[in-house]
C-alpha cells in the first residue's frame, strides 16, 4: 500500500521510528540493527515499507534497502513467523547472513533471534530454501568456494576456527561471518583466529 516513506526523522528508538513528512509524523516499526544504522534525528531518510493492516491496528515496518524488505516478506509468508519475528531475525543477521544461513540449513544461527525456536527456524528454512537466489553475490561466493561444508575461507586455517566456533555451539553462518571479518586472518594460525572471532562474539 505504502512503497516508502520519505521525510525527516523525529525520533528512534529500538524498535520505532518517526518519520516527518509534511508535518505528519509517521510510526514506523524498525529492527534493531536499522535503527543502529540510521542518521540522528532532523537528517533525510527513506524508508522502504511493508504495511500490515490488522482490525486494531494499522503498522508500517520500515527498511533502508529494498532487498532487506524483500527477505523480510519472504519470512513472513513462513507459518508462526509474523513481522515482529521477522523483525527479531533481522535485528540479529543482516540480509546476507540470513541468506547464507537459510541455504545451508543453519537454523543455529537463525534460532537466536529473540522469539523465534528451533523449530520455527528450520521451517523457515525448509519453507524458503529453494524461494533464494542461489546467484546473489555474497552467497555464490561463499557456497562456490566453499568445501562440501557450505564453509567459504582462503585458508585452512580460517576453516579450522570456523569448525572450532561450530564445535563451540555457534551457527555456521555467524561462525563464518566472524572469521571472514578479522583483520589480517589469512596470516594468522588458527588459535589466534579462533580467538579473535571470539571476542566478534559478544
Amino acid at each position: 500500500m505504502i512503497a516508502f516513506v520519505d521525510g525527516i526523522i523525529d525520533d528512534i528508538s529500538s524498535d520505532n521510528a518517526v518519520i516527518d513528512v509534511g508535518g505528519i509524523g509517521y510510526n514506523i516499526k524498525i529492527s534493531s540493527d536499522t535503527a543502529g544504522r540510521l542518521p540522528g534525528t532532523g537528517e533525510h531518510i527513506r524508508l522502504y515499507t511493508y504495511t500490515c493492516v490488522r482490525e486494531d491496528a494499522f503498522l508500517l515496518y520500515g527498511f533502508l534497502s529494498r532487498d532487506e524488505l524483500d527477505i523480510f516478506k519472504k519470512c513472513i509468508t513462513v507459518s508462526g513467523v509474523g513481522p515482529k519475528g521477522a523483525l527479531s531475525i533481522l535485528s540479529v543477521m543482516d540480509v546476507d547472513s540470513l541468506r547464507f544461513a537459510i541455504i545451508s540449513g543453519d537454523a543455529k544461527s537463525i534460532s537466536r533471534a529473540p522469539g523465534v525456536g528451533i523449530r520455527t527456524a528450520e521451517r523457515l528454512i525448509l519453507e524458503l530454501k529453494d524461494k533464494l537466489k542461489a546467484d546473489d553475490t555474497f552467497i555464490s561466493r561463499q557456497i562456490s568456494a566453499g568445501t562440501g561444508t557450505n564453509v567459504y575461507s582462503d585458508t585452512p586455517e580460517k576453516k579450522e576456527a570456523v569448525a572450532a566456533l561450530v564445535s563451540l555451539g555457534y551457527g555456521q553462518a555467524e561462525s563464518l561471518k566472524a572469521v571472514n571479518s578479522i583483520e589480517g586472518a589469512d596470516n594468522m594460525d588458527s588459535g589466534a583466529i579462533l580467538k579473535s572471532a571470539l571476542k566478534k562474539m559478544f
